[in-house]
């Protein structure tokens, strides 16, 4: 049973001394600290009692370095308001519980500290004090401690607490078999153990012998050992303080603000969709886009923030935002985020993120995408996948927006399938499976209706439309992949029907007129009395008497029908003449002949020797070996 508590509060209220009261650990580690007196960075300490375990983030107080307060205090899930009893409630005992109130932190306590230097009176003055600031917050009625840090009053009461806190807590149990998240707030090079990174474990495992990415940038590292307040373990799990030996690595690929994840569960990115809330002290109303410094977990980032309401973002009042940052950042939906002005600067807002690969959109579908982004994690899926469109959403994709596992978005997925809200394409050549929205389908259906009789209307004695045309017409470049899938699913709905290399309209048959088709049949008699070496277009059409679009309209439909085959080069034979050549060349004893000994036996220039060989090796009759072919004898 483990807790993360994080200090808040004023500077020079007491908050590394009670850390040291509680654990024996001086949490000021730099020599800047002790020089001047103030914590400068983070601190860290431990509290052990059998199996419970409270980990301390200790930040600094003063409004100088709130950004390395914003560093800690992403990850913790208690705060521990630390205020002077001879001084009070100051500007940043007020930013600070603003801030763990924006991170939603679950839980939280209160404490006085310095309570040997003042009286009782006094001291039940600056408690009715801070029980007035904690009103209206998620911390009000929390609990309120008076110790002295240095007469060690009120201590072991605040000890006890804490013990109970984490007895009772109860952290999201499912955070552990969620992908391996870490982000960093120190990192540091040991002699002899070389990279080393720490950090409050937000969910996952991490074992020693993991593979992590480092995001942003790309990188990646193994882990060669993991500890915990300093003790070795084999495995580390979401909720606890975690230090990393890190292989593979070197030291300025880790700063602060770098998250260590399991490879491919999440992404990095600039542009973010967010419900931001807007403190009710906000200096004023946001009304376009903003500078911003967004801290979201350790990292920081500037950029602008900007409503989509076309309403001004009042002071108290939440919205729905577009954020855009410098640089990049790993983010997933449901991640908690600070946002604080630039200059002069102060704390202004946070809230949630909720879609971390934001697209801009416009008109009906921004209202629609917001509708959808602002309701339950089902909803933003069903979203997800329909800006997918025609592609299809792939289960990796999905997860990452999410920042779970892999199983846990396809479970999510196929319940959605079962309801009817989307749809499940089955891996294919060259694609995992992927899931489409019902109304992407809808639209693709009307859209091959259309396509198909609107060439049907220009082709009238078409037989069919060639697959790759009717493909190319009707899915373009981002539905191709599931070719297909798709095309299945129409002949299935009676939407087309597949005549191998063809697509038709159900029920449509050949549209020939009696005077077409009779001279169809005087066109492909025509081809066929010339044999192997058929005339000219001119030649036969000037034969049939046939004007010139009724002419090729007519060859395609004897294509379409079988009659007449078109060679690779464009020439056109008769398919009864090349059913003989195949016949002849089984029966004339070659195993391997030239081009030369080809063109004599069949009487053939080599305008139409070549086409026609290539023609044979398509269908397997020949195959070329160097400058022969080899005839393929049938199998008995």
């Amino acid at each position: 049973m483990r807790l993360t508590v994080g200090t808040a509060g004023h500077i020079d209220h007491g908050k590394t001394a009670l850390v040291k009261a509680l654990t024996g650990i001086d949490c000021d580690r730099l020599i800047e600290e002790k020089r001047r007196g103030i914590t400068i960075d983070l601190g860290f300490a431990h509290l052990e009692d059998g199996e419970l375990q409270v980990s301390f983030v200790d930040v600094p107080g003063h409004e100088r370095f709130v950004r390395n307060a914003l560093a800690g205090l992403g990850g913790i899930r208690t705060m521990m308001l630390v205020v002077a009893a001879d001084e009070g409630v100051k500007p940043q005992t007020r930013e600070h519980l603003q801030i763990c109130s924006l991170l939603e932190i679950p839980a939280g306590l209160a404490v006085l500290t310095k309570a040997d230097l003042v009286g009782d009176d006094l001291l039940e003055l600056a408690q009715l004090e801070l029980e007035e600031e904690l009103l209206g917050s998620p911390f009000e009625g929390a609990p309120i401690v008076a110790v002295s840090s240095t007469t060690g009053r009120g201590i072991d009461e605040l000890r006890r607490r804490l013990l109970e806190l984490a007895q009772r807590d109860e952290p999201d149990t499912s955070l552990v078999d969620e992908p391996a998240r870490l982000p960093i707030d120190r990192a540091f090079h040991l002699k002899g153990l070389g990279v080393v990174v720490t950090g409050t474990l937000a969910q996952g495992r991490i074992r020693p012998g993991d593979a992590l990415e480092l995001l942003p940038g790309g990188g990646s590292a193994r882990v060669r050992s993991v500890q915990v307040h300093g003790a070795d373990r084999d495995e580390a799990s979401a909720g606890e303080r975690v230090s990393l030996q890190l292989a593979g690595v070197e030291l300025e690929r880790v700063a602060r603000g770098t998250q260590a994840v399991e490879p491919g569960a999440f992404l990095a990115t600039r542009r973010i969709l967010v419900r931001c809330r807007l403190l009710p002290d906000a200096p004023a109303a946001i009304t376009g886009a903003v500078p911003i410094r967004f801290h979201l977990y350790a990292s920081e980032r500037v950029g602008k923030l900007r409503p989509l309401s076309g309403s001004p973002l009042e002071p108290g009042g939440e919205a729905l935002c577009d954020v855009r940052l410098d640089r990049p950042v790993a983010a997933a939906r449901g991640d908690r985020f600070v946002v604080r002005r630039p200059s002069p600067q102060r704390t202004i807002g946070g809230g949630l993120v909720l879609d971390p690969q934001w697209i801009a959109l416009r008109g009906g579908s921004l209202s629609s995408a917001l509708d959808a982004l602002a309701g339950n994690d089902d909803q933003a899926l069903r979203h997800f996948v329909e800006r997918a469109a025609e592609r299809g959403a792939e289960l990796p994709e999905l997860a990452r927006r999410f920042g779970k596992t892999r199983a846990g978005a396809l479970e999510r997925l196929q319940a959605q399938v079962q309801e009817g809200h989307l749809l499940e394409a089955p891996a294919g050549p060259g694609h995992e499976r992927r899931w489409l929205s019902p109304g992407v389908y809808r639209r693709v259906q009307e859209r091959a209706g259309a396509v198909l009789r609107d060439y049907f209307e220009r082709q009238r004695m078409a037989l069919g439309m060639p697959k790759a045309e009717a493909i190319t017409a009707i899915l373009g470049r981002r539905g191709a992949s599931l070719a297909d899938v798709y095309l299945d699913w129409l002949r299935r709905d009676r939407t087309l029907r597949l005549d191998g290399e063809r697509v038709a309209l159900p029920g449509r048959g050949s549209a020939l007129t009696a005077q077409e088709s009779t001279l169809a049949d005087r066109i492909a008699t025509g081809f066929a009395k010339r044999g192997l070496a058929a005339p000219s277009f001119e030649e036969i059409r000037a034969e049939v008497n046939a004007a010139p679009k009724v002419f090729e309209g007519l060859v395609k439909h004897l294509v379409g029908r079988g009659d007449l085959v078109r060679l690779p080069t464009g020439l056109f034979v008769s398919a009864a003449a090349l059913a003989k050549l195949r016949e002849d060349l089984q029966a004339s004893g070659w195993e391997r002949f030239g081009v030369g000994q080809f063109k004599d036996r069949f009487g053939l220039s080599r305008k139409w020797a070549i086409p026609l060989l290539e023609y044979l090796d398509a269908q397997g009759v020949t195959r070329r070996v160097g400058d022969d072919r080899q005839v393929v004898r049938r199998s008995a």
